[in-house]
């Protein structure tokens, strides 16, 4: 006796998933060439007829194009600076020991400066018996001004005590 029992027939694959990813392939097609008919009107100037909006997630064209943020170069001549004396001893006609501390002044914006750069201000002293004192302050986070206040010793009390920058360097960009 022969078995004769029928096979089943193969079951019908089901095409849901092609349908779905066939769907999203078309609204991504869809978003990409609104966003460059976007892109080449606002080039020239137009502006689009219409704009398709869809809540399929899209790459931000702008987003990809990174532009770093520009800031002002910094130099001497961006500042000006005076001294501020802090404590004075005078010894008759020996001299004084003077402390004096700089008083910086940018001249413009300080949030042109850029934030995540240290300035490294070089300053000259002049007035000292033994000659110029050459110091620097530090200016980070666009305001922060770190400095050591100097001690100088002048030839008499009528010494005039002056100061001037000299250099300006950039740490860390």
């Amino acid at each position: 006796m022969s078995d004769t029992t029928p096979t089943p027939p193969a079951p019908k694959k089901s095409r849901t998933n092609l349908v779905i990813i066939g769907s999203a392939i078309a609204v991504i097609a869809a978003v990409v060439a609104t966003g460059v008919v976007v892109v080449q009107s606002s080039e020239d100037g137009s502006t689009p007829a219409a704009v398709v909006k869809s809540s399929a997630p899209a790459k931000d064209v702008a987003a990809t194009e990174e532009s770093e943020p520009t800031h002002a170069e910094v130099t001497a001549g961006n500042f000006t600076i005076s001294l501020r004396t802090t404590k004075r001893q005078c010894f008759g006609s020996a001299g004084c020991n003077v402390t004096v501390e700089p008083h910086l002044t940018f001249l413009g914006d300080s949030t042109s400066i850029d934030p995540n750069a240290v300035y490294e201000i070089t300053y000259e002293i002049h007035g000292d018996a033994s000659g110029p004192v050459i110091e620097t302050a530090e200016l980070s986070d666009q305001t922060s001004l770190n400095y050591r206040p100097s001690m100088i010793s002048t030839a008499s009390a009528r010494t005039k005590v002056s100061v001037e920058i000299t250099d300006v360097t950039t740490q860390g960009q």
